[in-house]
């Protein structure tokens, strides 16, 4: 069980059917703030992410382009690397579920919920979506299509498999709910899985007949069978952590915070903590439930080619710049359109003429007038306070969008009060001191606030402004 001194927090893992995209892009970004806002309070983190590498779409993609299976998977999970130094991310795992020791925690996993009589065999037929790996009542499909991937025509299964016993634990979900009124955010969420689960769960298949299926984890004890693609893949989990070993960092980190789409609420805060519950493990110590991105009003989705290269993305603007727009355009529990022309006019509000222009405006008018700060950090200091207490309020709720709010208004404040007192007019070296002291303390709070969203640029003005002798720097924002 952790201690107050240790964090651990997980992405899912992205499917490698295709190229990576702007959606994950988003959900990874929101992870890394709150990993790097939890180191920043200084607590030791563990970051996980990776990529899942089993199921029946990455079978089906791998045989469209006419790949070995582990070749596709070791060719497009290379793809989804590039990601941590293209938007300065912070973790320090990643995980497939290829790798040998998952494969070998899956099956231990496996076996210590068939231990607990939660795993059996049967016949049956039902209607699955590959776009979601997800088995789909009647009552799910919206015109007899997933509603979550319209374009993908739904597969019908009909044979023999193994299942897990989901309906030994609905009370035990309920009774995780009602004691953890915020083991699911939002609240919304949290309601949603509370009513799934109140109307009674069915068993779900967790294997597939290897021969229709062969790429995944192998059933033990029966070769002809694979394992469903949520039960493997759920396990990384804990196995990026060691587990089944009592690993250090297993007994460190676990329970964690895992973070997830709308559309993954199901797996995530259900499936997986009945899941846990069989093995005779902790639950999750969180979910954290976020919106979709949508272009125009629709979702971004690999399977209707919907989508934004984050790549070319941060090529062009850079990193900070796309990790602003994702944190600070939209609220990370809700739905969120993106255009360019509102990451443009984001970008030049508050980085351009913002940020980069308040920190390029005080450190030429203190170079110029040799004045010596000898700042420090001090959130503690004046009206900085009120500011911080606000920013750590919204921060408290993963409320990013609002924690930024905070900051722009702040500095809002600084340039128009540079620009009414105008200290390039003033004369009197006390004077332009007595104005340009205040801003530059300001600056460097703020920019120590906003390390967790744009740790680059960040790291540059706390570089900056804590010289005593503060020097004007590059333009950090260039208008576009």
């Amino acid at each position: 069980m952790p201690d107050s001194q240790h964090f651990y927090i997980t992405t899912t893992l992205p499917y490698i059917n295709s190229e990576p995209h702007i959606g994950f892009a988003a959900e990874i970004i929101k992870a890394d703030v709150i990993a790097r806002y939890q180191a920043q309070r200084g607590q030791t983190v563990f970051f996980n992410t990776g990529t899942d590498e089993h199921g029946l779409k990455i079978y089906q993609k791998a045989q469209e382009l006419g790949l070995d299976v582990q070749a596709y998977c070791d060719e497009y999970s290379a793809k989804f690397r590039p990601l941590k130094e293209k938007l300065n991310l912070s973790y320090n795992k990643y995980i497939r579920t290829t790798d040998a020791d998952h494969v070998a925690a899956a099956q231990a996993f496996w076996k210590k919920c068939e231990a607990s009589g939660d795993i059996y065999k049967k016949q049956y037929q039902v209607k699955y979506c590959v776009g979601c790996e997800l088995e789909k009542t009647d009552s799910e499909l919206v015109d007899s299509c997933c509603p979550w991937h319209p374009n993908r025509e739904l597969e019908i299964i009909d044979e023999e498999n193994y299942f897990f016993r989901f309906s030994k634990y609905q009370d035990q979900l309920l009774k995780l709910y009602e004691d953890n009124p915020s083991f699911v955010l939002p609240a919304s969420r949290l309601k949603e899985i509370k009513t799934f689960v109140e109307s009674g769960l069915q068993d779900f298949s967790i294997s597939r007949v290897k021969e229709k299926m062969p790429h995944g984890v192998a059933v033990p004890g029966d070769d002809s069978q694979v394992m469903y693609v949520w039960f493997d893949a759920l396990v990384n989990y804990i196995s990026t952590l060691g587990w089944p070993e009592e690993s250090e960092d297993y007994k460190t980190y676990w329970p964690g915070l895992q973070v997830c789409g709308k559309d993954n609420l199901r797996p995530q805060a259900a499936m997986w903590q009945a899941m846990l519950m069989s093995a005779g493990l902790p639950n999750s110590r969180q979910v954290l439930v976020f919106g979709f991105l949508t272009i125009n009003g629709q979702k971004i989705s690999k399977s209707t080619g919907n989508t934004v290269d984050p790549f070319e993305l941060a090529d062009k603007y850079g990193a900070d710049a796309v990790r602003h727009y994702l944190l600070a355009e939209m609220s990370p529990f809700e739905d969120g359109d993106y255009s360019e022309e509102k990451f443009r006019e984001r970008y030049n509000a508050d980085l351009a003429n913002g940020l980069g222009n308040l920190a390029a405006r005080v450190s030429n008018l203190l170079e110029k007038n040799e004045i010596v700060t000898d700042l420090q950090i001090d959130l503690a200091a004046g009206d900085m306070k009120t500011t911080n207490k606000d920013f750590e309020v919204s921060m408290s709720g993963y409320r990013f969008n609002e924690a930024l709010q905070v900051i722009w208004t702040k500095l809002k404040e600084c340039n128009e009060i540079i620009s009414r007192t105008a200290p390039w007019k003033m004369t009197e070296k006390s004077e332009i001191e007595a104005v340009l002291k205040p801003l530059s303390a300001t600056i460097l709070n703020c920019a120590y606030l906003l390390e967790p969203f744009i740790p680059a640029v960040s790291q540059k003005i706390q570089e900056q402004f804590s010289a005593s002798q503060v020097k004007k720097g590059e333009i950090l924002f260039p208008r576009v």
